[in-house]
């Protein structure tokens, strides 16, 4: 019986690197996530490829499907979601 994932931790950069590849990447890992209707845990920040990969999966399945998770004295410095 295979198992289906309803969401997957996502932690990586609040910068989008000094590659295109990098957030290019990240965009077609948030629209893979919603063709399959996998929602999304992540670091929190709504920048760099962080910020890429929340912001689409939240426009592509809602942002009830997106939970952001930061420590509070990092919220502030990582531009937080919330």
């Amino acid at each position: 019986m295979p198992h289906e994932f309803r969401k997957i931790a996502v932690f990586c950069g609040a910068s989008s690197g000094n590659r295109e590849e990098y957030a290019q990447t990240a965009r077609r890992l948030g629209e893979e996530m919603v063709k399959r209707g996998i929602g999304l845990v992540y670091g929190g920040g709504n920048v760099g490829l962080m910020g890429i990969i929340a912001e689409t999966v939240g426009k592509g399945l809602g942002e009830e499907h997106v939970i952001g998770v930061i420590p509070k004295p990092l919220a502030p410095r990582e531009v937080s979601s919330s």
